[in-house]
C-alpha cells in the first residue's frame, strides 16, 4: 500500500472529491454494462447475428447475474483479506477481460462465457466498492457519496442508450461491438484515482497499523492534521468498537452473520434490500424495457431506442433528487415514500397495459409510457440511492466485508430469477405480470415500515448502539456534535490518550 500513501494528499476537500469520481464512475460502468444489454436486445444487427430465441435472449441477460451471484460467494472474504482498495483493483481487472472478450465474440456460447466473466467482476465491485465507500466518508458526505455509487448508474446507463443509439445505424457488427468495447474505458476511469486515496482506517486499524489509518482519518476528515478533535474521537470510536468485536470473540467470516441475535437482525435488512431492490418491477424495465414498450404498443425499434435514452435521463434527475433527500427525510422515510409511489404505478403500467396494449389508442399507449416513466421515477427515488448505502452502514465491522457479499450474492440471485422468469411471464400472461409484481409491492412497504431503523447522521460506530444498546460506544461523544461545535468536555483528552497509547505501542 505504500504506492498509494505517496500519492496520497493531505487536502480532505480533493480527497473526498476524489472518492465522489470514484463511487460515481464505478457506477457509470456498472449502470453501462446493465442498460447496454437492455439496448443490444433492441439491435437486429445483435439479436440476428446470433439468432437469439426466447431461450436465449434470456440466457445471455441472465448469465451476468449468475456471474456476479458467485462474486458474492467469495469475494466478501477476498476483501477483508487483501484490502478494500487491492480488491476493487482486482474487480477491475476481471470485468476487463469480460469486456475484451464481449467484444471479441464469435458466437453466442463465447458471448454468455464473457457475460459470465463480467458478471464475476461486477459482482465483485458491488461486494467491495460500497465497504470501502462507507468506511472511508466522513459521516456528513457518507449519504451522498454511497447514494451517488447508484445515482450514476442511471448516468452509465444514459451513455450506454445514447451510444448504442449511435452506433445502430452501423450496417455490420459493430454496431453491438463499439458498445462492449466502451466498457474497459469506464472501469479504467474508476480505478485510476486510487493510487491518490488512503486505505479504509478500520481495516488498518483490524490489522493493527494505526499510524496509516490515524493518517487516512486526518487525509479525509482534517487536511491532515491528526490532532483535530474530529480525528481524534473517530480513532477511538473504531479502535475501541475493534477491540469490543475482539473480546467478543467476533471474526470476519459469514458464520458471524448468524452467530448473534444483533447480527441476524443485520443480516434481515440486509437481505430484504437486496430482494427490494431487485423485484420491485424495476429490472424488468432494465433488461426488457423492448419486450414491455412491444406489449404497450410501441413496436417502433427506433422509437424504443429512444425512449430508453429519456427513461435513464429522468431516472438520473430523480436518483440525484432522492439522494439529496437522504438526510432531511432520513432512510427509513425515503424507502417508505418510495416503494408506496413504485406499488400504485407498477398497478397502473398492468391495467393500461390490458387495456391498450393491443389497441391503436395513442392516448393510451403513452399514457401507459409515462407510467412506465413514474414508476421508474418512484423506484430511483429511493431505492436507487439506498441499495448501495443502507446495508454497509447497517452491518458492523466484522461483518460488513461478508455481509456485502452475502448481500451481492442474494441480490445477484434474486436478479437472475427475474432475468430467466420475466421474459416468459411477459409472454405467457402479459400485464398480469405487473399485478402479481405489485401485490408483492405491497407487502414489501409492511416490511419496510414494521422492521426498518434510521440511521442517517450517525457514525458506522454510533450505528451499531442501535442494534445492541450495550455497544462500546453507547457513551461516548458523538461526532455530529463535534462536528457541529458543541462542548464536549474531557473526551478530546481522552482520546488523545487512546491515540498515543496506540502510536507508542508501533515504537
Amino acid at each position: 500500500m505504500a504506492f498509494g500513501k505517496t500519492l496520497m494528499t493531505s487536502n480532505s476537500t480533493y480527497n473526498v472529491w476524489l472518492m465522489l469520481w470514484c463511487a460515481g464512475i464505478l457506477s457509470t460502468s456498472l449502470g453501462y454494462d446493465s442498460s447496454m444489454m437492455s439496448s443490444l436486445n433492441i439491435l437486429p444487427s445483435y439479436t440476428d447475428y446470433f439468432s437469439l430465441t426466447t431461450t436465449t435472449l434470456a440466457l445471455q441477460s441472465a448469465v451476468s447475474w449468475a456471474g456476479s451471484t458467485v462474486a458474492g460467494l467469495f469475494y466478501g472474504q477476498l476483501t477483508d483479506v487483501v484490502g478494500r482498495k487491492n480488491a476493487l483493483w482486482i474487480s477491475a481487472a476481471i470485468t476487463m477481460v469480460g469486456a475484451i472478450l464481449q467484444s471479441s465474440s464469435q458466437n453466442i456460447a463465447m458471448f454468455v462465457v464473457a457475460r459470465f466473466i463480467v458478471g464475476i467482476g461486477n459482482g465483485a465491485t458491488f461486494a467491495c466498492g460500497p465497504t470501502y465507500l462507507v468506511e472511508m466518508f466522513p459521516v456528513q458526505w457518507r449519504g451522498l457519496g454511497l447514494g451517488i455509487f447508484m445515482d450514476f448508474f442511471y448516468v452509465g446507463g444514459l451513455l450506454s442508450a445514447g451510444i448504442t443509439y449511435g452506433t445502430a445505424k452501423i450496417e455490420s457488427t459493430w454496431a453491438w461491438r463499439i458498445p462492449s468495447i466502451l466498457q474497459i474505458l469506464f472501469m479504467i476511469l474508476g480505478v485510476l484515482v486510487l493510487p491518490f486515496l488512503p486505505e479504509s482506517p478500520r481495516w488498518l486499524i483490524y490489522r493493527d497499523r494505526h499510524d496509516e489509518a490515524l493518517d487516512s482519518i486526518a487525509a479525509m476528515q482534517s487536511n491532515g492534521n491528526r490532532e483535530d478533535p474530529v480525528v481524534l474521537l473517530t480513532f477511538q470510536e473504531i479502535v475501541e468498537t475493534l477491540k469490543a468485536e475482539t473480546a467478543a470473540n467476533q471474526k470476519t467470516s459469514v458464520t458471524e452473520l448468524v452467530k448473534t441475535k444483533q447480527s441476524q437482525h443485520r443480516l434481515v435488512l440486509v437481505a430484504a434490500v437486496a430482494i427490494i431492490s431487485m423485484a420491485s418491477g424495476n429490472n424488468v424495465i432494465t433488461f426488457y424495457l423492448g419486450t414491455m414498450l412491444t406489449n404497450a404498443g410501441i413496436t417502433n425499434s427506433t422509437t424504443q431506442l429512444e425512449i430508453n435514452i429519456i427513461l435513464n435521463a429522468w431516472c438520473l434527475v430523480v436518483a440525484v433528487c432522492g439522494t439529496l433527500m437522504l438526510d432531511k427525510l432520513g432512510r427509513r422515510s425515503l424507502a417508505l415514500y418510495s416503494s408506496m409511489a413504485l406499488t400504485v404505478f407498477i398497478f397502473m403500467v398492468g391495467a393500461l397495459t390490458k387495456v391498450y396494449g393491443d389497441s391503436v389508442n395513442t392516448s393510451g399507449i403513452y399514457a401507459t409510457v409515462a407510467c412506465i416513466f413514474l414508476f421508474q421515477g418512484a423506484y430511483s427515488f429511493g431505492w436507487t440511492p439506498l441499495t448501495m448505502l443502507y446495508p454497509p452502514e447497517v452491518l458492523n465491522y466484522s461483518i460488513r466485508s461478508v455481509g456485502m457479499g452475502m448481500y451481492t450474492f442474494l441480490s445477484n440471485g434474486v436478479g437472475l430469477m427475474v432475468a430467466m422468469s420475466f421474459p416468459i411471464a411477459l409472454d405467457k400472461i402479459g400485464w398480469k405480470t405487473y399485478m402479481i409484481n405489485g401485490v408483492w409491492d405491497v407487502l414489501q412497504v409492511a416490511f419496510v415500515y414494521v422492521y426498518w431503523i434510521e440511521t442517517s447522521g450517525k457514525t458506522l460506530e454510533e450505528i451499531d448502539v442501535l442494534f445492541d444498546p450495550s455497544a462500546v460506544t453507547a457513551n461516548m461523544v458523538k461526532i455530529q456534535d463535534v462536528i457541529e461545535g458543541q462542548d464536549v468536555g474531557d473526551a478530546i483528552e481522552t482520546a488523545k490518550i487512546i491515540v498515543d497509547k496506540k502510536l507508542d505501542m508501533l515504537n
